[in-house]
């Protein structure tokens, strides 16, 4: 077990390294075609005017590998993280403060039940907030046309635990299968990088999430934390 862990981290290395070295030459293509189409807009030939789709057509390209490369690198780095002492309630409340106007413009009702009197838990702020950030991300984008999004913190004899349940058109059983594969999406455009790196930050928390969700009806994400044994 040892010898596939050792290879499996070797290889996850040497991919971290390989999309590094994509990223520095692909930041010069983009470069490159964002002076072309500058060039091209001030001809101003037929020909030009031919070629400009083409250009804005790898610019785009470029921008979406350059997302998928961020995107990769930041699943690929997070191994190990320090934890210390903090209330879940507060990260909660700071991802939701955060998407408040999104969810203002969208008609999208955000509710917090909190518990007052939840344990901390050991924690890093800004990876867990980023991990609440894509499931929110995830739920306001189902709901374009308005809905509500409830988080709610309690424990139980697991720990402490943060449920997200929206009111979005929810996903089929076999999305819900896959949803945490690297590389699996359903959206146009997305890494499959987002739900996988937010399992990955809720176990190296000592955590784990879950998922239920129905078609027109919504999907509910489940995280459960370990509450660190009192001292003394």
């Amino acid at each position: 077990m040892d010898e596939v862990q050792g290879q499996y981290e070797e290889l996850a290395e040497l991919a971290g390294s390989l999309a590094h070295e994509i990223k520095n030459p692909l930041s010069i293509i983009h470069m490159n075609i964002e002076l072309l189409s500058e060039d091209l807009v001030e001809i101003d030939t037929a020909a030009s005017r031919r070629c400009l789709p083409r250009v804005d057509m790898v610019r785009d390209q470029c921008e979406r590998m350059e997302a998928l490369l961020r995107d990769f690198l930041r699943y690929a780095r997070l191994r190990h993280i320090d934890l210390v002492s903090g209330s879940l309630n507060d990260q909660v409340r700071q991802v939701l403060g955060a998407y408040q106007a999104q969810a203002d413009a969208q008609k999208v009702d955000l509710q917090q039940y909190l518990d007052p009197d939840l344990p901390s838990i050991r924690l890093h702020s800004d990876s867990l907030q980023s991990a609440l950030m894509n499931l929110v991300k995830n739920a306001l984008e189902a709901m374009p046309d308005g809905g509500q999004l409830w988080a709610r913190t309690y424990s139980n004899r697991s720990g402490v635990s943060l449920d997200l349940i929206d009111t979005g058109g929810g996903v089929d059983d076999n999305t819900v299968m896959h949803m945490f594969e690297p590389f699996y999406s359903t959206k146009d455009g997305g890494s499959g990088l987002g739900l996988p790196t937010a399992r990955k930050i809720i176990e190296a928390h000592g955590g784990r999430i879950s998922v239920q969700s129905e078609v027109n009806r919504g999907t509910k994400f489940s995280l459960q934390f370990p509450v660190p044994p009192r001292l003394g």
